[in-house]
C-alpha cells in the first residue's frame, strides 16, 4: 500500500486544522477509576462491546490513512485500556507505513506494561502516558476502584523507560480526594525526570459525579507547587498544544497543566476521536458521533471517498463545549470518557 501524503488540509468552521487523532481500541478496562468508569455504573450488568462490534484493525488502518491525508501527524492509542485489545503490537507495527505520523503514543493505566513494554517499543510505539493519581496506596486503591497498589504502575513505568519509550504521567486532581498528593507526585516525577501533567477534574460523560466544587484549578495547583519549587513557563511547542507547560529552574524538568474547566482551550483544539466501534467524535464532550465505519461498509468506500468523507466531516465541525459549558448544562447526555479515551 502506498503511504498517503497530505492533501489540501481541511479546516473546521472555526479555522482549526486536524493534527491529532485519538483512537480507542476497546471500551473495556481492568480498573474502575471513579472519574472515568465508576464501578457502580460499569458493573457486571454493564454491556460492553462484543468482539464482532469492534472496529477491525484493517479498517482502522484505512481511517488513519484518511486522517494523515487531512494533516494528522500525531496519533494517540487509547481505550478503555488499550492493552486489553488483542493484536495491538501487530497494529502498531503496521503504522510504519505512515511516515507522516511523527508521534505515536498510548494512554494506559500501566498495569500491563511490565510484560508488554518491550514489545510495544519494538513494534514502533514512541511513548506512553500513564495514569497515576496518587502515590498513597489507600488513595490510589480507592480511586482506581479495584484496590490496586501504585507499585505495580511504577513497575510499568520503569519497564517502559527501560524499553526506550518516552513517559509522561497524568494526574487527575480532585478536591478532597487526592489534592493532598500534588506535591508528593511532583517530587517523585521531578526526582525521576518524568514529565507530569496535572488535569483538572472534568465533566466528561455522565457517570463520574462531577461537581465544580471538586475542581482544583490550574492556578491553585501552581500556587501549591510554588510553595516548594521555583519554575517558569515554557512556550508551546506546537499549535494546538493543550497543556500549559512549565519547567523547574534548577533542573529543567517539565510539568504541565490541562485546564479545560478554568481556562478552556477550544479555540486551538485540533483533535479528533474515534471510538472502538468506529464512530467519529470531534469533541471530548460530544453527545453523538458519526458512524464512520458504518458508512465505509454500507457504501463500500474506496480510500479516496473515505478521505473526502473525513475531510468533509471535519470541515463542518464547530465544537467549543468548554467555552459554553454553562449554556450546555442539562443538554443531551455526553459520551463517556472510557468509550473514546481522554
Amino acid at each position: 500500500m502506498t503511504p498517503p501524503t497530505p492533501d489540501s488540509q481541511p479546516l473546521d468552521l472555526l479555522a482549526r486544522p486536524v493534527h491529532d487523532l485519538r483512537i480507542s481500541l476497546t471500551d473495556r478496562c481492568n480498573l474502575r477509576c471513579t472519574y472515568c468508569m465508576p464501578a457502580e455504573v460499569f458493573d457486571h450488568n454493564h454491556v460492553f462491546l462484543r468482539q464482532d462490534q469492534l472496529l477491525r484493525l484493517t479498517e482502522l488502518g484505512r481511517i488513519i490513512g484518511a486522517f494523515v491525508r487531512c494533516g494528522v501527524g500525531k496519533l494517540r492509542v487509547t481505550g478503555g485500556e488499550p492493552l486489553l485489545r488483542r493484536g495491538v503490537e501487530k497494529f502498531l507495527h503496521g503504522l510504519r507505513r505512515f511516515p507522516a505520523l511523527q508521534d505515536i503514543a498510548m494512554t494506559t493505566n500501566g498495569l500491563l506494561l511490565p510484560e508488554l513494554a518491550a514489545g510495544l517499543a519494538e513494534a514502533g510505539l514512541h511513548r506512553v502516558t500513564v495514569s497515576l493519581d496518587a502515590l498513597d496506596p489507600g488513595i490510589f486503591g480507592a480511586m482506581n476502584g479495584r484496590g490496586h497498589h501504585p507499585a505495580r504502575v511504577l513497575e510499568g513505568i520503569a519497564a517502559a523507560r527501560a524499553a526506550g519509550l518516552g513517559v509522561k504521567i497524568n494526574m487527575v486532581v480532585q478536591r478532597g480526594v487526592n489534592d493532598g498528593e500534588i506535591l508528593s507526585i511532583a517530587r517523585h516525577c521531578k526526582r525521576e525526570g518524568i514529565v507530569l501533567r496535572f488535569i483538572e477534574f472534568m465533566d466528561v460523560g455522565n457517570s463520574n459525579h462531577w461537581d465544580p466544587a471538586m475542581v482544583v484549578s490550574g492556578r491553585e495547583i501552581l500556587d501549591r507547587l510554588a510553595r516548594e519549587f521555583a519554575f517558569e513557563p515554557v512556550r508551546p511547542g506546537a499549535y494546538g498544544e493543550v497543556a500549559a507547560r512549565y519547567r523547574y529552574r534548577d533542573d529543567g524538568c517539565e510539568f504541565g497543566l490541562i485546564t479545560s474547566i478554568s481556562s478552556p482551550f477550544c479555540r486551538d483544539c485540533t483533535r479528533a476521536r474515534l471510538s472502538a466501534d468506529g464512530r467519529l467524535f470531534t469533541c471530548l464532550f460530544a453527545s453523538e458521533g458519526f458512524d464512520l465505519v458504518g458508512a465505509m461498509r454500507a457504501d463500500n468506500l474506496d480510500d479516496e471517498a473515505l478521505y473526502r468523507l473525513v475531510a468533509g466531516l471535519w470541515s463542518r465541525r464547530a465544537d467549543r463545549y468548554s467555552e459554553i459549558r454553562a449554556e450546555s448544562a442539562g443538554g443531551a447526555p455526553k459520551v463517556e470518557m472510557s468509550f473514546i479515551g481522554g
